[in-house]
């Protein structure tokens, strides 16, 4: 695991899973949201983010969470592993509404400056589809790959804590039977 994408429905802990999975690697955390907003959430010019991606991936280690679609076939071309957090819709909303009042009139550490949260309709209204419009996308792109790359897919908090806490052991105290 070099060069890893964590995707997801918004809300699902992308960020938080990048950010712990970087430090039990070592591995350079990219959250697009930082890169693809200017403040006051004006987008990035579709080719100058489709360049920023290019150089993003050239880099020889990097864990990178985030959906956007647009550029989803190359960064998956491009990892090694797939982290898909298929968390459920209601878990998404209630930590999108946390996020919400934890970040009121700031920035989040993952998001650009001069990008407050914010909770509009459209956004509840993505992660509300994203099941039934998204999800069945994300799930073809994984199966069109098989064995080709490693898929880490993450359907509940457990799974995420069992996930990070196997990670979390050092190599040389993993039991050999393990």
């Amino acid at each position: 695991m070099r060069k890893i994408l964590v995707i997801g429905p918004g809300g699902a802990g992308k960020s938080t899973l990048a950010n712990q999975l970087g430090e039990l690697l070592n591995i350079e955390v990219l959250h697009l949201d930082q890169l693809y907003w200017q403040p006051r959430w004006v987008e990035m010019p579709k080719g100058e983010w489709l360049e920023t991606i290019e150089v993003l991936l050239s880099r020889d280690a990097w864990i990178m969470d985030g959906n956007y679609s647009g550029s989803l076939d190359i960064r998956f071309k491009a990892c090694d592993t797939v982290i898909f957090l298929d968390l459920p819709r209601a878990i998404c909303l209630w930590r999108l509404l946390k996020r919400r009042l934890m970040y009121r009139n700031r920035s989040r550490p993952d998001m650009a400056k001069g990008c407050h949260e914010r909770l509009t309709f459209e956004f509840i209204l993505w992660i509300w589809n994203y099941a039934s419009r998204t999800r069945p996308k994300v799930v073809r792109l994984i199966e069109s790959q098989p064995g080709e790359k490693q898929i880490i897919w993450l359907r509940s908090r457990s799974e995420v804590k069992r996930f990070l806490a196997v990670r979390a052991i050092p190599n040389n105290s993993v039991p050999a039977s393990a």
